[in-house]
């Protein structure tokens, strides 16, 4: 989140395919630190070569949004998706992820979702995982009008504001995960 009220996340895009180009963590740095909206931020992405297959969500405050496709040996994708999940377009589903990404899209175009709601779905099945091999670490919910994002987790919630920022820490408890 920049001060601008400009969000960025990124999940793995699948494949472990690798090439030349810049660590996703740094591009997302550098583009909330440069950019104040989606469009600068899509610019800048697509300019930026990356190291390997990621897709980033973009969010500001007037409501613009994009979902890139990002990778090495590929041309960018910008597409309007409202959530991705770890895939890209045509690729072999990774761990669920076309599930998860039809129950997203599912719940996003339902006109009498409300946050809660959509929030709650996070720690259900399929989109919360407790598998050994591939679990939920933590959900954010941004609120670009705020300012503010929300780390929720199962009993517990924790919310930052540039306004009201509290430095600290979370260890969450996961119990016993499923192999």
């Amino acid at each position: 989140m920049s001060d601008n009220g400009l969000f960025a996340s990124c999940t793995l895009g699948g494949m472990a395919r690798r090439g030349p180009g810049f660590a996703i963590i740094l591009m997302l740095r550098y583009v909330l630190e440069t950019c104040g909206t989606v469009g600068e931020a899509v610019t800048a992405l697509c300019r930026i070569p990356v190291t390997q297959l990621h897709n980033v969500t973009l969010l500001d405050g007037t409501g613009e949004h994009a979902a890139l496709f990002l990778g090495p040996r590929r041309e960018p994708a910008v597409t309007h998706q409202r959530a991705c999940t770890n895939r890209q377009e045509r690729m072999s589903p990774a761990f669920g992820s076309a599930l998860r990404q039809s129950v997203l899209m599912d719940a996003l175009g339902d006109p009498s979702s409300m946050l809660t709601g959509l929030t709650a779905l996070f720690f259900e099945p399929p989109l919360y995982s407790r598998k050994a091999a591939f679990t939920t670490a933590y959900t954010a919910v941004y609120r670009p009008a705020k300012k503010r994002v929300d780390h929720p987790w199962p009993g517990q919630r924790w919310s930052q504001t540039f306004q009201h920022f509290v430095p600290g820490a979370y260890t969450h408890d996961y119990g016993n995960l499923a192999r």
